[in-house]
């Protein structure tokens, strides 16, 4: 369809972003610059923090979609979802289960492993663990991860007992649910998808090691590398893993699958995300600019999902 009748088809646009969840920052980021491609693109779109007014403010703007640029709880996690499914409103990307599921790191593991997938093998902890055998278990390094949170918010490296509960206890500031995840040494990959595309793969190189917050939304030191450098071969395995992995827990629309390759060249799925970054530092602009899609034209895709009988643009 020409851009006169996608602009036509999509009404009235409400970009949601803000919140009050651990990753506000970020979603003020996203929703700033998904906000400023709308208006160039020429639709009839506007900003709305639900901080600001929640669900009733929303209401008042009479949007007829919404794109959801709200990171973490509250905003990818299936309860913004299922608000918008009792109002009636299309929203981008997953659904009320899907997103629910990938906000959750543990129960998306095991839907994984249910259905035969490689993801690291991982225990939940409290504060009765027993913290040498989980050490035994997982071995040493090993990955300490808030299970509801997202942008590696609460994340530690582990490479001893004694540093264990610490580690838990940082990871407990974001979370009342933390996990303890084998660590895969090797590079780390992130496969974006967007409609029925799987998105050229990134391979993520950090000086210090760890991608952590810094890392992805402040230094200018990490290296994304586009072409990811993989065989052909292994480029096409690892992103029918990721659509498998998608697919596992009902993704839609767009999304974002976190992969680890080990020494034996083996991949391990890691996390999915539900909601994207769209910053300038973020990982899915990366790859669509790689695969021809400008950000403006990227938006408009994502927000096309949102359509009855979404076509090429």
């Amino acid at each position: 369809m020409n851009q006169t009748t996608f602009r036509h088809a999509c009404g009235r646009v409400v970009v949601l972003y803000g919140g009050d969840s651990a990753e506000r920052e970020v979603s003020l980021l996203s929703g700033a610059a998904v906000l400023a491609s709308l208006q160039r693109s020429g639709l009839d779109v506007t900003g709305y923090d639900l901080a600001d007014g929640g669900l009733a403010g929303l209401e008042a703007l009479a949007p007829d979609r919404v794109f959801i640029a709200m990171h973490g709880r509250g905003g990818e996690d299936g309860t913004l979802q299922g608000a918008l499914e009792l109002l009636g409103i299309p929203y981008t990307g997953s659904g009320v289960l899907a997103s629910s599921l990938g906000m959750d790191k543990q129960r998306t593991k095991q839907v994984w492993q249910a259905l035969g997938l490689p993801t690291p093998e991982s225990v939940i902890l409290g504060v009765d663990a027993d913290w040498e055998g989980v050490c035994e278990q997982l071995g040493l390094p090993l990955i300490v991860k808030p299970v509801h949170e997202g942008s590696t918010l609460g994340i530690s490296i582990v490479d001893s007992r004694e540093a264990l509960a610490a580690a838990y206890q940082e990871a407990a500031r974001f979370d009342a649910q933390v996990m303890a995840e084998r660590f895969i040494q090797g590079p780390e990959y992130t496969v974006s998808l967007l409609g029925d595309d799987t998105l050229p793969p990134i391979r993520v190189e950090v000086p210090s090691g760890f991608y952590d917050y810094e890392a992805k939304y402040i230094s200018n030191d990490t290296r994304y590398h586009l072409p990811c450098g993989l065989a052909a071969a292994e480029e096409a395995e690892l992103g029918e893993l990721c659509r498998r992995a998608f697919a596992a827990i009902g993704g839609e629309g767009w999304g974002r699958v976190d992969v680890m390759r080990d020494a034996q060249g083996r991949f391990w799925l890691l996390e999915v995300n539900t909601v994207p970054g769209m910053t300038d530092h973020s990982l899915v602009p990366q790859s669509a600019a790689y695969a021809g899609y400008d950000f403006d034209a990227l938006v408009c895709r994502i927000l096309a999902t949102t359509l009855d009988d979404p076509k090429e643009l």
